[in-house]
């Protein structure tokens, strides 16, 4: 390597240190917050309907009407794709950590402003529901990018990809952990205030005490982002961003010899020297980005949108899968916090046998069989599982075999989780230039959170009935859940073919993948090996 810098290098060869895991934990509980925020509105929107949107007189309970209920779920989803290309961005400009501060701080604010949702009637709530909402989402969509990057830049690059995909796996345990919160809320409230099922009482089914539990659900995701705030911004800028981007190897020398206790020499004549290298010279919207990273960025984001567009379809409306198949009883046999403990249940079950453990198998084996591998293989078997659910569809229906369906459903998880899902994460934070980095993780994120929408959104359409008499209230008929899973498991063979664009970084130094500290033709020659080496 032709001028590696002193600091960049003992950062590159590091041993796994205290810090390492003190940068794992900081990042990760902004994930853990990201995914227990997203998701947890999945666990209340049926007691919302039940709150709001009660009809006296019908034989069952009071439902979201379809354009409200899909700008609940999906306002959170906008709002994180325009943070995270504005995030991204503003992370290449001010730097890492300043801009790690503000995402944190609107993620906490919003979090207890969601529960603080107010009107006079039904539609005021929702209205302030979904502002809040949206501003939630868009301090999510800025953690995306930071969280990724940052733990890149600090890392060592033997085990760089398992420190990334801990952080990462912090969005299982936000998952759990929202599941579980509505479980302990929704049953102390529920053995607290006896209520009678929806069929024997349809108003006394829902207690007046029902709308604390939507919004304790809510606030609690902003307790452990809180806690993190001060070390978040104890933690000293990435040496990567304050010498490559910066250009003070002054700042960079003296804060990695403090972080990793050992001297560092600073290079100022050699920082600048790269810095005014004509490789390091071209923009985002340059040909020579497009000649170096153009097919990179295609690959980037077309895997993590088609990913998206099966993971979040899955897993935001669980609950529609677990009643199809009967998992979850009649809404008219239960109380409204019934439901919620059920709904709740059912989806932590989920997560901890196929969520939790796909991301912690991507922690322990990225950095031995690469992120290439995990990401094919992931694909591969989202595929085969979904075709597994949709070809036998009306036999997994059928009494007696939903357990298998469950089974099935869980390994699909599994799989997103110990595959795509990780790697579509790690693999932007270490392909691109630090003074790019954090910009074309946003894009790339981005691009997810479009497939997300799509996703959410035209799941919730597609997956009803075909006959428009047994298609949820609201809705019009659609293709029905088989053919919504033939359709999902078209894009997860897509994104296994995208997935030939992007390289593999696994044991290579980040400039070297990039090729900011080599001589012209040798850097063409690095990034233009698509393939795994």
């Amino acid at each position: 390597m032709s001028q590696q810098l002193q600091v960049l290098t003992a950062l590159d060869v590091a041993k796994t240190q205290w810090y390492h895991f003190t940068a794992i934990v900081i990042a990760g509980m902004g994930f853990f917050t990201d995914a227990y925020d997203l998701f947890c509105i999945s666990l209340v929107t049926k007691l919302l309907g039940r709150i709001y949107y009660h009809v006296d007189g019908s034989p069952t309970p009071g439902t979201l009407p379809p354009q409200v209920s899909a700008a609940v779920n999906g306002v959170a989803f906008v709002g994180t794709l325009s943070g995270q290309l504005f995030f991204g961005w503003l992370g290449d400009k001010m730097g890492r950590k300043r801009v790690y501060g503000m995402t944190l701080m609107l993620m906490v604010l919003c979090s207890i402003a969601s529960g603080l949702s107010f009107g006079h009637d039904s539609k005021g709530v929702m209205a302030t529901l979904c502002f809040f909402r949206f501003w939630l989402g868009f301090g999510i969509g800025g953690d995306y990018p930071l969280s990724a990057t940052i733990m890149s830049e600090y890392a060592n690059k033997k085990t760089r990809g398992a420190f990334i995909a801990a952080v990462f796996a912090m969005q299982g345990v936000g998952i759990l952990v929202g599941g579980m919160v509505a479980i302990v809320i929704s049953s102390s409230f529920k053995n607290r205030f006896q209520a009678p099922p929806y069929a024997v009482d349809p108003i006394g089914s829902t207690v007046p005490q029902a709308d604390y539990v939507w919004r304790i659900i809510l606030m609690f995701g902003s307790l452990p982002a809180a806690l993190t705030y001060y070390w978040r911004m104890k933690m000293p800028e990435t040496a990567r961003y304050t010498a490559l981007v910066a250009q003070n190897a002054k700042q960079a020398a003296s804060d990695m010899s403090k972080v990793l206790q050992v001297e560092i020499e600073e290079e100022q004549s050699k920082v600048e020297q790269i810095a005014n290298a004509p490789s390091n010279a071209f923009g985002l919207f340059s040909k020579e980005f497009l000649r170096r990273h153009g097919l990179h960025l295609l690959g980037t984001a077309t895997t993590w949108f088609l990913l998206d567009i099966a993971f979040y379809s899955q897993n935001l409306f669980q609950k529609d899968i677990f009643s199809a198949i009967g998992w979850i009883p009649k809404a008219a046999t239960m109380n409204a916090l019934e439901e919620v403990f059920r709904i709740a249940r059912a989806q932590s079950i989920i997560a901890l046998c196929g969520t939790v453990p796909g991301y912690w198998f991507t922690v322990g084996l990225i950095d031995i069989i690469g992120r290439f591998t995990i990401q094919i293989l992931g694909f591969a078997m989202m595929t085969i599982f979904m075709l597994g659910l949709a070809i036998p569809y009306h036999h997994w229906t059928t009494k007696g075999h939903q357990i298998g369906f469950v089974v099935m459903y869980a390994f699909t998880f599994f799989f997103a989780n110990f595959g795509p899902n990780s790697t579509t994460f790690i693999v932007p934070a270490e392909i691109f230039p630090a003074r790019l980095r954090s910009t074309c993780h946003g894009i790339s994120a981005a691009s997810g959170k479009l497939g997300a929408i799509i996703g959410s959104f035209g799941f919730l359409y597609l997956a009803q009935n075909q006959n428009p008499a047994k298609a949820d209230h609201g809705y019009p008929a659609g293709i029905g859940v088989r053919n919504s899973l033939f359709l999902l498991a078209g894009c997860n063979l897509l994104g296994l073919l995208f997935t030939f664009l992007v390289p593999e970084s696994k044991g290579r130094s980040l400039e070297e993948m990039s090729g900011e500290n080599e001589g012209d033709e040798q850097a063409a020659g690095v990034l233009n090996r698509t393939m795994p080496v």
